[in-house]
């Protein structure tokens, strides 16, 4: 049986629960909490639909997956393949938002395959939960997410050409069933 990496995160937000799920949940915008990607989808996240993240300059995908669950504003997961090691099993990061005392307590969670790549690249949740806080409260990344927007240019020269957004158009996202979007 295979042995699953699994990461959790959680922070509170000082921001009603809509406000959180609407910047978490933006598509078509770049996130700076997400590395400055764009969440791209046909029509929206919805269950079994395919979505995928592409670099703030739209030249690269990042990583790709299909929405699994979308339940708001409490819960969102979705499958999730980097396209710099597309050969590998596909990750689950979930996103699960509480209201509490004093705001909206996010937890998000992360599962790949252990000992891949892709299980080392989804340990990256410290820096999403901490910039989605600052995004949402403050309005901007916390320096450090800064900084790295400020990266994504360089970034962006050394990335594989396998990663072109021409080569995975929505259309050809393999979906976890085994599918593509026809």
């Amino acid at each position: 049986m295979d042995e699953f990496d699994r990461q959790m995160w959680r922070v509170v937000i000082a921001a009603p629960i809509e406000t959180v799920w609407n910047i978490l949940v933006q598509t078509d915008e770049v996130l700076p909490f997400l590395f400055g990607a764009t969440c791209q989808t046909e029509d929206g996240l919805h269950v079994g639909k395919p979505m995928r993240m592409v670099s703030k300059d739209g030249k690269h995908v990042i990583a790709y997956g299909e929405v699994l669950e979308f339940s708001p504003p409490h819960r969102f997961s979705h499958a999730i393949n980097f396209a710099m090691v597309s050969d590998e099993p596909p990750a689950r990061t979930t996103y699960e938002l509480v209201e509490v005392a004093g705001g909206t307590e996010l937890t998000l969670t992360s599962q790949a395959l252990a000992g891949t790549k892709t299980a080392k690249m989804s340990k990256s949740g410290q820096y999403i939960v901490d910039n989605l806080k600052a995004v949402v409260e403050t309005g901007r990344p916390t320096f450090g997410g800064r900084m790295m927007l400020r990266m994504s240019p360089i970034m962006s020269l050394m990335t594989p050409r396998r990663c072109r957004v021409a080569d995975w158009p929505l259309s050809r996202v393999p979906l976890a069933g085994g599918g593509t979007m026809a």
